[in-house]
């Protein structure tokens, strides 16, 4: 899963991307190829009486349901701070504002896709798994993040994408990347 990133900022998935981040700061950058998940891990509480789901991502909830029993989701913006990394209200963004809809295409925007129905009228688009794959979007997200924050676009619109499986992770990723910073 992919970590080598400023808090804050969308997550690298390839060595590309790690260089583009850190630059001559870095010693080496040992390549091995682009990730298979694209979403950071899921970070699990177990200090209570029931697990908390922190964070969602590779390992699904249904997954972990299965194994451990009904777990709890954690709260977003916590009175007593994040528990984990990569539970700013504002992370993994882009530049650019994002945005949790895709009506009314403003002038300049760019569409961040999912499924084959794709809306007209965007500036430029790209999609997260043209088939509705909950999979092949996760491991797509945040490098297609990356080639829409381009100077020259306004702002990132984003399609819905259901909350089953890996899609609780995809928009846990989407809502911190369109949190006001």
């Amino acid at each position: 899963a992919p970590s080598a990133n400023r808090s804050g900022k969308v997550s690298p998935t390839t060595a590309a991307h790690v260089e583009e981040e850190f630059g001559a700061r870095l010693g080496m950058i040992l390549d091995g190829g682009p990730t298979r998940v694209g979403l950071e891990s899921t970070v699990l509480d177990l200090t209570g009486e029931r697990p908390v789901l922190l964070r969602p991502g590779g390992v699904t909830r249904e997954t972990l349901e299965a194994s451990l029993g009904e777990i709890d989701v954690a709260a977003e913006g916590q009175p007593d701070g994040p528990k984990s990394p990569g539970m700013l209200l504002s992370h993994y963004a882009p530049r650019l504002p994002v945005r949790l809809t895709c009506d009314d295409p403003q002038p300049g925007e760019a569409l961040l896709a999912f499924g084959p129905d794709v809306p007209e009228g965007f500036a430029l688009v790209e999609n997260l798994s043209p088939s509705g794959n909950p999979v092949e979007a996760a491991t797509n997200l945040f490098a297609a993040l990356r080639r829409l924050d381009q100077p020259e676009l306004t702002g990132i619109a984003v399609m819905p994408i259901p909350s089953q499986g890996l899609g609780l992770a995809l928009q846990d990723r989407l809502r911190r990347a369109a949190s006001p910073r």
